[in-house]
């Protein structure tokens, strides 16, 4: 198995008996290893872009593992009996905690009190807030179920919505095809739903458009689930807040309206980059060494690849 660099590296030490992890950083060749060696890669944690030229040096890949939630792409870069893990779960609390501080910077005008700090003034206000307000959450998957569990101390009234309408242990989960009907009577739009052919640009100009005067919009999904050109209008026009840990592109060009726009919070990324991250990817690429090593399936297969259709 390779891994991006030296330090994650010396964390999987010891590895399980039978399994070599050396350094591949995509820019030179493994280290202490020969192409035709490597079964199973770690990409780096922010992605190098299309890395199908050197993923093809290696003649019986067999699993590559993201260090994201996020695997858009990469099934794409490695031919179809190659297995493709994410890091599902890796990220779900950091993200979790990221969606509900963006929403209540905003709600609690925040970004409007760091501002006001930065010119000495002294400005009391009354905000929003998140107490009370009807919360429409985007996505029912993990990061979306911990971000359900963080806002029930808030006291909101949630709304969720998945791909189908169903129900589940928390009751109703509704069908992406009601977001219009259900953008009109919500306060608070969370996006936290992965980014494949049938969310790409599901919340659009109609969905935006449907949500009342003042709404806040919090995306920490992927940039391209929204219509970028659509919130960027809605927002610039002071209509609607946004919150956002993704753009599409990204990163954001340096001269876009939404930079100087004052109802905006921006982020650049950071929705699993905090210091939970390392324990946790380490603690998952140790389970997968193991059950390599047992000759068990690993978790966390998005394309089973290798291991069967």
């Amino acid at each position: 198995m390779t891994v991006p660099d030296e330090e994650m590296l010396n964390a999987l030490q010891p590895t399980p008996e039978g399994i070599d992890v050396v350094v591949w950083d995509f820019h030179s060749d493994p280290q202490g290893a020969r192409y035709g060696d490597v079964d199973v890669v770690v990409l780096p944690y922010m992605s190098l872009g299309d890395m199908r030229g050197p993923l093809a040096k290696i003649p019986d890949l067999k699993l590559v593992q993201t260090q994201s939630t996020g695997y858009e792409g990469v099934p794409e870069m490695v031919g179809d009996g190659v297995a493709v893990a994410s890091a599902a779960g890796v990220h779900a609390a950091a993200t979790a905690e990221l969606a509900v501080g963006l929403a209540i910077a905003s709600l609690r005008g925040i970004d409007v009190a760091v501002r006001n700090q930065n010119d000495g003034v002294w400005q009391p206000g009354r905000f929003t807030g998140l107490a009370d307000r009807r919360v429409l959450l985007l996505g029912v998957g993990g990061i979306g179920a911990e971000i359900a569990k963080r806002l029930d101390a808030f006291e909101v009234t949630l709304t969720r919505v998945g791909s189908s309408a169903r129900n589940d242990e928390r009751g109703r989960v509704h069908s992406s095809d009601e977001l219009v009907s259900l953008a009109a009577e919500h306060d608070v739009l969370i996006v936290i739903t992965p980014l494949n052919d049938s969310t790409r640009g599901l919340v659009d100009a109609k969905v935006l458009a449907a949500l009342p005067d003042g709404a806040l919009v919090v995306n920490v999904a992927r940039g391209a689930v929204v219509d970028s050109d659509a919130l960027t209008r809605e927002v610039i026009s002071g209509r609607l807040k946004a919150a956002i840990d993704v753009f599409d592109p990204e990163p954001m060009p340096q001269d876009h309206p939404l930079w100087a726009a004052p109802n905006a919070i921006i982020t650049p990324h950071n929705g699993g980059n905090t210091g939970a991250f390392e324990p946790r990817i380490i603690k998952l690429l140790r389970s997968q060494l193991q059950a390599l090593a047992d000759s068990r399936e690993p978790a966390n297969l998005v394309r089973r690849g290798h291991w069967g259709n």
